[in-house]
This record gives structure tokens, sequence and C-alpha cells, in this order.
């Protein structure tokens, strides 16, 4: 006889027998989830784990920071901080961090700059894996094959968008 408590589970093998349905109940002994959801067997992946502490770490941080930047030294040492780097420090490392994102940008566009071809330039058009249109001639008029894959001339799509316009 079926729990009152159970719902239908594609996690449970099923049964051979065709009458009774898979069910998995929630006061079962055997289970060992717990009360949150998660069983002993699977637990949070690494990378949840990671996620949460950094971020944190980051909250954290950032408020150590804020107060070593905004508060009196005189409170500051009331509390009984007396050791701490020179307020010079929370303009230039921001400062710094924000100059090497910019000049690591301009220096990721120039990159691109560079390795790009001019658009005069043939490598524009093809490159190693073109194939140029086979002449493939049939010898029965009746049947055409089909034309193997291959690239469409330049001069070909210029006819077609360009001249055929009226």
């Amino acid at each position: 006889m079926e729990s009152p408590h159970s719902v239908n589970s594609p996690r449970r093998t099923l049964s051979l027998s065709k009458q009774r349905r898979a069910t998995v109940s929630f006061f079962d002994p055997d289970d060992k989830t717990s009360g949150f959801g998660l069983s002993g067997d699977h637990g949070p992946k690494p990378s949840e784990v990671y996620g949460f502490v950094g971020s944190i770490t980051t909250v954290v941080a950032t408020v150590i920071f804020f107060i070593w930047a905004y508060v009196p030294e005189s409170w500051l040492q009331s509390v009984g901080i007396s050791y701490y780097p020179s307020r010079y420090w929370a303009l230039a490392v921001p400062t710094y961090v924000m100059v090497t994102i910019v000049l690591m940008l301009g220096f990721y566009i120039g990159l691109n700059f560079i390795s790009t071809p001019s658009p005069s330039s043939l490598n524009t058009v093809f490159d190693e894996f073109s194939r140029d249109p086979s002449s493939n001639e049939c010898s029965l008029e009746d049947e055409k094959p089909i034309d193997p894959i291959s690239d469409i001339g330049l001069d070909r799509i210029n006819d077609v968008m360009f001249n055929n316009a009226t």
C-alpha cells in the first residue's frame, strides 16, 4: 500500500509489477535525505562552494577597504588598529587597476587591428579551405549530376546582386 505522503520519482527504478507505480515516500527510513533536500551522497558542487566563499570574501574585503579608506585615523586608533597602510594606497590601487584595464583593452583592440588583413587583401575572400567550382561534364544529356560543393565566385555574386537590379 502506498503512503499518502509519496510522490512519483523518475530516479527510482521501476518495479517489475505493472500495477504498482514507483514512488518515493518522504518518511522512508532508507532515504538519507536531510531536511534541506541534500542527500548524504550528493553534496554541493565545488564550484558552488568556491562561488559562495568568493562572494563572501569580496564583500568582507570591500567593507574593510571602505572602513580603512574613510574612517578617520583617530577612530581607528581608539579601536586599537594602529598598523595599516598609508591612505595614499586608497587612491593609488584603484587608479592603477583602472589604468591597467584601459591599457589592456587598448592593447587588445590594437592587436586585433594588426592581425586583421586589410580590406583590399584577397585573404579576406579566400583561404586554404576555398574551393573553385570544377567542371564535371556528364556523358548523359538527360541526367544532370549534383554540383560538388564549392565557393560561389565573386563575379557571379556581383552579377546577381548588381546587374539584375531594375
